[in-house]
């Protein structure tokens, strides 16, 4: 090999070591330390606390609607849309083609067409099984769609940072978050392996402005174009008497801030805590956390996929840690008749989050998310109750089960635990 032929390869090797470096890390500081718990969930401090720290401020004045698997979701989402006055923007993860992707997009460029401002932000990444038609229906009629890091070489070093955020916002008025992604198998009540189990709440008031706020936030970055003024912004009054915010993490800026939510919530529960969550690989900080709200003598209770899951290295990773949870007494349950792909917290049947948040690093560290938390014990008594129906259909794994698993599975789930920073 000649010396420039050899300096190239050099070049090329080291600018792909870098750019892998650059996309496996968020580059900021990681949370390292436990946090001491001063505080219970009952104490005013708390939602001081949660507000100052997470960003947006607690505001009351919202009423919230659960929303229970896509035959729930999907006509409450196609009436706001089908509803809007003035503008739509609409940011998520997953968007592929089918029955219920060509719907959302003939009623997203129907309103187009009829003169509303329709802003579209999806993923590169997951929205690439995307039907390209709907792109040009989309675009003929007068919507803008953007896709969100498209690999471009001034973004290379960007390409693993997805937004993952689920957020529909209506006339700046309505607002929808929580699991769903645009596809079929959403759709239906999960009534078999095909059809997913999830959850999706609809909100009115205040907090709705926070939600257009997190979605102008990657619209920015995304196309430089800032989107303000009354349609987008206006005064909300009381829709009701709930207390909440929404708030955001990413990469470039306070990518720990949904770890932080976590280990706050989880270190000022003194009851109980419900955990649905789609893909639960917890680091060892958080571990510590949960076990030491169970000593304390609060009931942790946790629903994550069983065998039927969309992404079985993640369920093998999550396994793995599990030990010192069952040992400490944490109820871990597997749900069995489908995909369970829920993104749930409630603590002292007190506080509810929901978002696009999954409990792991990838969601912790590297992926753009934004979450609602609602204040409120009514409220949060009937996603308890909802969470008891999911344990009805759940197998739960003793300690014993789980140190009966085969070596086998022991040395897989071993393996993919190597991967937990990124899933």
């Amino acid at each position: 090999m000649s010396t420039i032929a050899l300096i190239v390869v050099t070049v090329a090797v080291t600018l792909v070591v870098i750019l892998v470096i650059a996309n496996l890390t968020s580059g900021e500081k990681k949370i390292e330390h436990k946090i001491d718990r001063l505080y219970a969930s009952d104490s005013p401090q708390f939602i001081r606390s949660m507000g100052l720290l997470l960003g947006p401020p607690v505001v009351g004045g919202n009423r919230f609607e659960v929303l229970v698997n896509g035959d729930e979701i999907f006509p409450s989402m196609l009436a706001g849309i089908r509803s809007a006055q003035h503008t739509i923007t609409f940011e998520t993860f997953i968007y592929w083609s089918g029955a219920i992707g060509e719907e959302v997009a003939r009623a997203l460029s129907d309103k187009a067409r009829a003169g509303i401002a329709v802003h579209v932000l999806l993923d590169w990444v997951g929205s690439s099984k995307m039907d390209k038609r709907y792109h040009r229906m989309l675009r003929e009629a007068g919507a803008q769609l953007v896709l969100y890091h498209k690999p471009h070489w001034t973004g290379l070093g960007r390409m693993n940072d997805r937004t993952h955020r689920k957020l529909l916002v209506i006339d700046g008025r309505i607002g929808f978050t929580g699991g769903v992604g645009i596809a079929d198998e959403w759709t239906g009540h999960a009534q078999d392996e095909k059809h997913w189990r999830d959850t999706h709440f609809r909100i009115e008031g205040p907090a709705v402005g926070q939600m257009q706020a997190v979605f102008m936030d990657n619209w920015v970055k995304s196309t430089g174009n800032v989107l303000h003024g009354p349609q987008y912004f206006p005064a909300i009054d009381a829709a009701g008497n709930g207390l909440a915010h929404v708030f955001s993490s990413s990469p470039s800026g306070g990518s720990d801030d949904m770890e932080l939510m976590y280990l706050m919530a989880i270190t000022a529960a003194a009851r109980s805590i419900h955990l649905s969550t789609a893909y639960f690989v917890p680091d060892k900080l958080t571990i510590n956390a949960i076990v030491e709200a169970v000593k304390r003598g609060v009931k942790v209770r946790i629903i994550t996929p069983g065998k039927r899951i969309d992404t079985h290295t993640v369920r093998e990773a999550s396994r793995a840690c599990w030990g010192d949870l069952l040992a400490a007494g944490v109820e871990i349950y597997e749900y069995q008749p489908t995909m369970f792909h829920c993104k749930l917290i409630v603590v002292d049947e007190y506080l509810v989050s929901v978002g696009s948040t999954n409990f792991d690093s990838r969601s912790f560290k590297l992926n753009d998310e934004a979450n609602l938390n609602i204040y409120d014990r009514d409220f949060a008594r009937q996603q308890t109750v909802i969470f008891d129906a999911d344990a009805a259909l759940a197998k739960r794994i003793t300690l014993e089960d789980w140190r009966r698993r085969s070596l086998r599975e022991k040395l897989l789930e071993h393996a993919a635990a190597l991967l937990d920073s990124q899933l």
